[in-house]
């Protein structure tokens, strides 16, 4: 049982693995929305924020949810107080204002007003919540005036390596600052925009300052969570983030391609690595069949996701949670390549940029937007990569393939380059080798 929200989202790939952990994130965000997201259906049953804030790309992929978010950000304005605090559970009757709120957690706030206005292109949420966001916002200023804030839980629940509160809190404080200047400009408030963005670059500098290494381009000890987390909310400067990408991989190589985060880190770490030019070595933690991974739970037998990395932990074991479930969107972006593009939100513009893995044969994603069913395929043949496409009428799209030596791109039976642009319409878009 759970929330009526329609399916809007489907995956399918060749290998078992990675659709058993699809079925099993959606039965863990399913079953646990009632009305709100919540963090597990057999014990608690609240409203905990951080785990919404992860699954919400999940979410909104798979499901047309926009009528329960609406609904709980409306509970977030309820539920906060004068000077900005949220709570980390919503609703509340009054526990979590002095614990384990932070915005690692609370950054609900403007995240989940942002996704929506990604997906559907509706600026009602995030007007609604704009002033909200900004007295949470001023809130953290206020009392972090260096920029860097030491507020919220940390990476909970990590396999074994354990970042700074302060690393991850800083920059969830950053993203929020971001989107608060973005919703500034959005809905016409210039001078908001120039006071935030001036304030984002304030905490992207004093974060950068104290815990980037510039000539390593290492983030504090290098662990997984330190450098996937800045690496996705994208407070690394430009210079520096090939670099710190690369140690990234290099870091996961070392770890034997196994996830060492927690809750924070499950977010970042594949589309850190995916977004940068290392989609084969995500996919190799995704698809990962021993301990610590999402395929460990399934081939143990599970069929909804877990709330600790081993199956026998003393404590934190329930067996049905959607914290670690951003593996769900991942598909959606990285194999998939289906992403909202922020200029024209709402899939009016679709970014596609399916990535095929080793590891994988063949891969298919469709996503019903505001304007219909986007739907991208992919599988190797003899010849090398076939991609079956759909576009839905009144948007477009824009892809681009990798070059490779010696393969051409053709659509639908036509010579063509790498870097494609698609009116609605269905195509075949073949990488092959030339002749």
């Amino acid at each position: 049982m759970h929330s009526d929200v329609p399916v809007v989202g489907d995956v399918k790939s060749s290998e078992p693995i990675i659709n058993k952990i699809y079925y099993a994130t959606n039965n863990s965000y399913l079953s646990n929305l009632f009305g709100y997201p919540t963090d597990c259906p057999q014990r608690e049953k609240n409203g905990w924020t951080g785990d919404a804030q992860i699954a919400i790309e999940t979410g909104l992929y798979g499901f047309d949810g926009i009528t329960i978010y609406e609904k709980w950000l409306a509970d977030h304005r309820d539920e906060q107080q004068p000077n900005g605090v949220l709570p980390s559970i919503i609703p509340t009757d009054g526990w979590g204002y002095e614990w384990g709120n932070g915005p690692d957690w609370t950054s609900t706030i403007a995240i989940i007003p942002w996704n929506v206005y990604l997906f559907y292109g509706d600026k009602k949420l995030l007007a609604d919540c704009y002033e909200n966001i900004r007295k949470y916002v001023n809130h953290i200023d206020e009392t972090y005036p260096t920029g860097l804030t030491t507020w919220g839980l940390g990476d909970w629940i990590p396999v074994k390596s354990k970042s700074p509160v302060e690393l991850t809190s800083t920059c969830y404080y950053y993203a929020d600052v971001v989107i608060l200047a973005k919703a500034a400009k959005i809905l016409g408030k210039n001078n908001d925009y120039l006071k935030y963005t001036t304030l984002a670059k304030k905490v992207k500098d004093a974060f950068n300052a104290k815990y980037l290494n510039k000539e390593k381009g290492v983030y504090n000890t290098g662990i997984q969570t330190e450098m996937s987390v800045p690496l996705y909310w994208k407070i690394v400067p430009e210079e520096s983030v090939a670099l710190v990408a690369e140690n990234l991989a290099k870091r996961v190589e070392a770890d034997g391609f196994h996830l060492d985060v927690g809750l924070l880190g499950t977010k970042a770490i594949l589309n850190a690595l995916s977004e940068n030019g290392y989609s084969d070595i995500a996919y190799k933690v995704a698809a990962q069949k021993t301990y610590p991974s999402w395929g460990w739970w399934m081939e143990n037998g599970a069929t909804t996701l877990y709330e600790n990395w081993p199956i026998d932990a003393k404590s934190d074991i329930s067996m049905n949670h959607i914290m670690f479930g951003e593996i769900g969107a991942w598909l959606y972006k990285s194999p998939g390549g289906i992403k909202p593009d922020e200029k024209q939100p709402g899939f009016k513009h679709v970014i596609l940029n399916p990535h095929v893995v080793e590891g994988l044969n063949s891969f298919e994603a469709s996503h019903i937007g505001p304007y219909g069913k986007i739907i991208s395929v992919w599988k190797r043949t003899d010849t090398g990569i076939r991609y079956d496409i759909t576009i839905p009428a009144n948007s477009t799209a824009s892809m681009e393939l990798p070059i490779v030596r010696n393969m051409e791109v053709i659509i639908n039976g036509k010579i063509s380059i790498n870097k494609i642009e698609l009116p609605a319409g269905k195509y075949v878009i073949e990488n092959k080798a030339k002749h």
